[in-house]
């Protein structure tokens, strides 16, 4: 297979995602993310004439629950195996870096 993904465009994906790799790890993670796209491709080279389009693959429509809090009485726990917490909520790290220093 022809490799299609570049090192330059598996760095992009990494910052995009937020994930550090190094760059002795860059031509593992370029073959790898080759390869998967090399399987996409051969879903193309599938012959679909005469298959019926679906949305579905099973026989069930609308299968839904009422939206009820199961383990309500739980939540004190929840809060006490969390490690940061405040106001009743789970505090998580901040994910979007609006500084553009990785622009």
């Amino acid at each position: 297979m022809t490799e299609k993904i570049s090192e330059d465009q598996v760095k992009h994906v990494a910052e995009l995602a937020k994930l550090k790799i190094a760059d002795d790890q860059l031509p593992y993670f370029t073959t790898q993310l080759d390869q998967i796209i090399g399987l996409f491709e051969t879903l193309s080279e599938v012959d679909t004439d005469g298959v019926e389009r679906t949305s579905s693959v099973t026989d069930q429509i609308n299968v839904m629950r009422d939206d009820i809090a199961e383990n309500w009485h739980q939540r004190q726990a929840l809060l006490d195996n969390a490690p940061d917490t405040a106001d009743g909520y789970i505090r998580v790290p901040t994910i979007i870096d609006e500084s553009g220093d990785n622009e």
